[in-house]
């Protein structure tokens, strides 16, 4: 597990980091290409001013404070720090604004030479890179610098941000480095959690399936969100119940067999101890009786191993098209049963598997025999989409309150027990197959006495 939250988590940030990486470059490429645009328009502007103020100063030839003077109200005029040297490189005057910003190292200076051979500094705060010499008229370009040389901040060349450990040729570039780097480091840090949360549920489900798995049957985990781990975890939930059910199932069909087998066999045994000694007349009861014990064997062995069959079956996989009044009247005729089916001779049919449907109607038919006497009928009938079964008798009928109960494995009415022959199994055993096909099966009181257990099934 810790080896998909690690992959999950380097997945993502590497996902992540690439796509900073890419963006970084695309955002750097365009901030180079509107700088150079914006210093090219800044030159071009510069050239402007430099022509203005060229035209409008005293001649080289005329007193430095005349020359300061109108160099100073150009400054105030234009709003830009200006300073102008001589030819031979002193400083003839420099406005206040050009002086404070110098000195705080705020802006960038550009020297243009003059037609006269002077030199103006001309200052724009906030300029990133050298807007070039290159970008100037020939006549503009070059002059020494002011004395002292340019200030740093002045230099038209060279990154925002100087770091004397780097090689100038990665100056530039360090910016957008420094920016990738802490974008990394949020992606890293914020992925984490997001990786974390979807791990552990993954985590928590494997630690519910394996306490499911060391049996106990009850275990559930809890379903959190509405996403495919969600989805996983309910399909495990109703997975486990089913099994659960299945397994209880198993439990109590065993127990109860178990408990069911102990009267046939201790009869059985009892029989086969008594044959040798017995004299003739006694020796024909007791293998009439070994042979009735051995057939009520046979017959719990056999519903025991088709309610396990049911039990593990989601849906009938084998079906066919079966004529319900012919089945009918086949099983009717085994226990001199009347059937009652529409005279409109409509036929009546449902598509089921044939054997089980068959068995259901006749564990009907035989528990009708069995327990109310010999007026014992069968109506077929069409009910809306489902084609109902009857099987009636006049026996004692069931009480309301076990019209339910009658129906669960190894159940039987009171006084039932061992007079009536059976094992409790048969009506199991028509709710199963009933279940399975998409069916019900009800007990209902018959009008005059008795009772009458409907098998309902969808029609086809």
């Amino acid at each position: 597990m810790r080896t998909l939250a690690l992959r999950i988590y380097l997945t993502v940030v590497a996902v992540l980091a690439l796509f900073a990486f890419a963006s970084g470059w695309v955002f750097q490429h365009h901030i180079e290409q509107e700088r150079t645009r914006a210093n090219s328009a800044v030159a071009e502007r510069m050239a402007a001013w430099g022509d203005l103020i060229q035209r409008s100063l005293p001649g080289v030839d005329a007193p430095r404070p005349d020359q300061a003077a109108a160099l100073l109200d150009w400054s105030l005029r234009l709003r830009i720090p200006l300073a102008l040297d001589s030819p031979n490189g002193e400083r003839i005057g420099t406005s206040e604004s050009y002086q404070r910003r110098q000195t705080e190292g705020m802006g960038r200076g550009f020297a243009i030479k003059l037609e006269d051979g002077r030199t103006l500094w001309v200052m724009r705060p906030g300029l990133r890179a050298n807007v070039g010499n290159a970008n100037l008229p020939p006549r503009m370009q070059g002059g020494p610098p002011p004395p002292g040389g340019p200030h740093p901040a002045l230099q038209g060349d060279g990154p925002l941000i100087s770091l004397p450990f780097l090689p100038p040729s990665l100056q530039p570039g360090f910016g957008l480095v420094l920016v990738l780097v802490v974008l990394f480091v949020a992606v890293t840090v914020g992925a984490y959690p997001v990786v974390r949360a979807l791990t552990r549920r993954l985590q928590a489900l494997k630690s519910g399936m394996e306490t499911f798995g060391e049996g106990n049957l009850g275990h559930r985990v809890e379903v959190v969100g509405k996403d495919e781990v969600a989805s996983v975890a309910s399909s495990f939930n109703a997975a486990a119940s089913r099994i659960e059910a299945l397994v209880r199932s198993h439990q109590s069909l065993l127990a109860n067999a178990s408990h069911e087998l102990r009267s046939p066999l201790a009869r059985l045994k009892m029989a086969v101890s008594m044959i040798d000694e017995a004299d003739e007349s006694q020796r024909t009861r007791l293998k009439r009786e070994i042979n009735t014990n051995v057939a009520e064997l046979d017959e719990l062995v056999e519903e025991v191993l088709l309610a396990s069959r049911l039990d593990s079956l989601r849906d009938i996989e084998h079906r066919e098209r079966i004529d319900v009044v012919g089945l009918a009247a086949e099983e009717a005729s085994r226990v001199d049963a009347a059937v009652d089916a529409p005279a409109d001779g409509q036929p009546l049919t449902v598509v089921a598997d044939e054997r089980l449907t068959r068995r259901a109607l006749r564990n009907l038919l035989e528990n009708a025999r069995r327990y109310g006497g010999d007026d014992v009928s069968v109506v077929v009938r069409r009910q809306a989409n489902l084609v109902e079964m009857q099987v009636c008798d006049r026996g004692h009928g069931v009480p309301a309150e076990l019209r339910e109960r009658i129906f669960e494995p190894f159940y039987r009415l009171p006084g039932h027990a061992e007079k009536s022959g059976g094992v409790g199994l048969g009506l199991s055993l028509v709710k199963q197959i009933a279940e399975r096909h998409g069916g019900s099966v009800r007990c209902e009181p018959r009008p005059g006495g008795g009772s009458c257990f409907i098998l309902a099934l969808p029609a086809g």
